[in-house]
């Protein structure tokens, strides 16, 4: 079963505090966005990789990912959801899709081919890790109204894996009627679809704060050694 890929590339990162947006940040000689699709191109499955970024990034965004095919760029949405659905709408001739942030460069391939499987079967997989820290919900006041049992919290990652049909159409209803989710998967489940969790690596970090890209270089060293 053949898979498609959608990059989302069209975040400003402000978090990082950089002169230039994260995607096009280099770690250890490689600009971010670069590793995250090259992620994808020794797996047979995946015949297509689409890299939806801002307008004003394509021409450059197209001349960095020259040397990986099949690939093309297209331009985003305001909104990470939009620039998704956008990419959702462009792909040809596959049955599933992976959907995956740019700012996440580490997952292993091993994690990547265990989502595929995952949602071959299910029709709809997420890598997730189990939270590590106690988490409050609180009101607007900043006041504790509860505490969720830890054991039942899971971090999100991606890529995230669906059948393209239901997920496309699960995107273009959250279109329709104005629904938002923080990640695809929301929409799938919105939409009442059974989506499985995949055990993710806690090395497939966000890169989100200057933080991250010291802890990023310390995921590539220890990979080399």
């Amino acid at each position: 079963m053949s898979f498609g890929v959608i990059i989302a590339a069209a975040g400003q990162g402000t978090r990082m505090g950089a002169s230039d947006k994260k995607q096009f940040i280099s770690i250890q000689g490689k600009p971010v966005l670069f590793r995250s699709a090259q992620l994808f191109t020794q797996i047979p499955q995946i015949k297509e990789i689409v890299v939806v970024t801002n307008e004003e990034d394509i021409v450059r965004t197209e001349q960095m990912l020259a040397d990986i095919a099949p690939l093309r760029v297209i331009a985003g949405g305001a909104e990470r959801q939009q620039s998704v659905w956008y990419g959702l709408k462009v792909l040809k001739n596959v049955e599933f899709v992976l959907i995956h942030d740019a700012a996440r460069p580490f997952p292993s391939r091993k994690l990547i081919e265990k989502i595929m499987a995952s949602a071959r079967e299910e029709g709809g997989a997420v890598p997730a890790v189990p939270v590590k820290d106690t988490i409050k919900i609180v009101n607007g006041e900043g006041v504790v109204e509860s505490t969720p049992p830890r054991q039942s919290l899971w971090a999100a990652q991606t890529p995230q894996a669906f059948r393209l049909s239901t997920i496309l159409t699960a995107h273009q209803q959250a279109q329709d009627k104005g629904f938002v989710g923080t990640d695809d998967s929301m929409l799938m489940e919105w939409q009442g679809h059974r989506v499985v969790l995949v055990e993710g690596e806690y090395t497939n970090i966000k890169l989100t704060t200057p933080e991250d890209l010291k802890l990023g270089e310390t995921i590539l060293e220890q990979r080399r050694g």
